[in-house]
């Protein structure tokens, strides 16, 4: 099973969080201190992205003011300084996640870790094809005949990527799909699973259903025959304790937007064996060693995958985000975010001609509720809330085929983070009971 702690087990392990400790925080964040609509916002799309505490603001901020330069680059005060802040970072956030230095890779956001991981892929079949590299490099080669294995609730950040490697290498993608209550049929995933499967890639935890996926056991099934193991962590990452090499995954990635942190950063985990005989996506300068007008040859990870001037500053910020979640601890945000959720859930429950995506009331979630109202248009209850003052997510949310699997095109999404209290999810419980009602549905 996933590494996660559950509300019970965290009961007697940490200081509970409350309203009182979550008003306290929302101090932290300008944004949240404003009207929507002649009414105080509630913020219930931070599944999406999320906001920025001031700590995270003045880091980026401070970093123009003082240290702006290009790094790896120049030999000047400002560029060793730039430089240092922005390994400093790195270390900050493979600490954040139990992995090493040189395993921890920037990217925009989690969508371009995983493009940049099935384009290496892709371009490890050429490398191979042309005598470039090792015999592990070539074990990594996909061809006809191999499998890529994903689950049908995935976004489609870790769907289409997979499908374009599929196209490109001629490999076939099979799915685990899900139940009517949106868990895996495990025992489906067990004879999915099988000796051609080379990539299987999940979720964590799902942005639709809110769903925590058995990690541990989908990983020691896509281990026992030999396929690396891909991790979307987009939704757990910001929300619960995450140790990548605890969960024994090869990969994983998560976006900085929805971690309190700035857009335009991202992270790309890998084990440092597999990085390092993997060829680069993205080509150019700061990632080589030696070039001639005929080839060039290419650094280790973190640099092979790192080509051009990077998000300099919106690294030092993600490592000012990571700093403020383990300052808050994230056990306790994880306990209170599920609090919340169970709340929405059991709220929503209640509430006539209303149908919850994900586990019922009762069962363990992370703190984000997606459903259905009968006869309202998820766009239209988007727009009743706003006119509330109540920021909730509309649309398929990036997750078409999980959709289509429940009956739905679309629906409303209300997502939970540290700065929410109970009174936020009761305002929002509030306003959705009058739903069908102003719509005469």
């Amino acid at each position: 099973m996933a590494v996660v702690s559950t509300p019970a087990t965290l009961e007697h392990a940490v200081p509970v969080m409350d309203n009182a400790e979550v008003l306290r925080i929302r101090n932290d964040f300008p944004v949240l201190n404003q009207l929507v609509n002649g009414q105080p916002l509630v913020y219930l799309d931070s599944g999406a992205t999320s906001q920025n505490p001031l700590s995270v603001i003045e880091a980026e901020q401070e970093f123009y003011e003082q240290r702006n330069a290009a790094v790896h680059r120049g030999a000047h005060h400002l560029a060793v300084e730039a430089t240092e802040v922005f390994e400093d970072a790195r270390q900050t956030i493979a600490d954040f996640i139990g992995a090493d230095y040189a395993e921890t890779i920037w990217t925009s956001n989690a969508t371009e870790g995983l493009n940049l991981l099935s384009y290496a892929l892709s371009n490890a079949g050429l490398w191979a094809a042309q005598g470039r590299g090792d015999q592990a490099l070539r074990g990594l080669a996909l061809k006809p005949g191999d499998e890529i294995v994903v689950t049908e609730m995935e976004h489609h950040a870790n769907l289409i990527p997979w499908q374009e490697l599929a196209f490109r290498t001629g490999a076939t993608l099979r799915y685990i799909p899900i139940g009517d209550d949106g868990s895996l049929r495990m025992e489906q995933a067990e004879s999915i699973i099988g000796p051609r499967t080379k990539v299987l890639a999940f979720t964590h935890a799902s942005n639709v259903l809110g769903i925590i996926n058995p990690v541990r056991e989908l990983t020691a099934l896509g281990h026992a025959v030999g396929a690396l193991v891909v991790l979307d962590a987009c939704q757990s990452a910001p929300h619960l304790p995450l140790d990548v090499k605890e969960l024994d995954v090869d990969f994983a990635v998560f976006s900085g937007h929805k971690m309190l942190a700035p857009t335009g950063i991202g992270v790309l985990y890998g084990r440092q064996e597999l990085l390092d005989i993997l060829p680069p996506f993205l080509t150019g300068g700061s990632m080589i060693t030696t070039v001639t007008m005929e080839r060039a040859e290419y650094l280790p990870a973190p640099q092979r995958f790192e080509a051009g001037t990077q998000r300099i500053s919106q690294a030092v910020a993600l490592a000012a985000a990571a700093n403020y979640l383990t300052e808050t601890g994230l056990d306790r945000i994880h306990r209170w975010e599920a609090e919340l959720g169970q709340r929405m859930v059991a709220g929503l429950e209640g509430i006539p001609g209303i149908r919850v995506l994900g586990p019922a009331a009762g069962r363990e979630r992370i703190g984000l509720a997606a459903f259905d109202v009968e006869g309202v248009h998820a766009h239209d209850v988007g727009q009743f809330l706003d006119s509330r003052g109540i920021a909730v997510r509309v649309g398929h949310h990036c997750a078409q085929p999980l959709h289509r699997r429940l009956g739905l095109t679309a629906t409303t999404r209300a997502s939970a983070y540290l700065y929410n209290t109970t009174d936020d999810v009761d305002r929002f419980l509030e306003a959705v009971a009058g739903v069908r009602a102003y719509f005469r549905a």
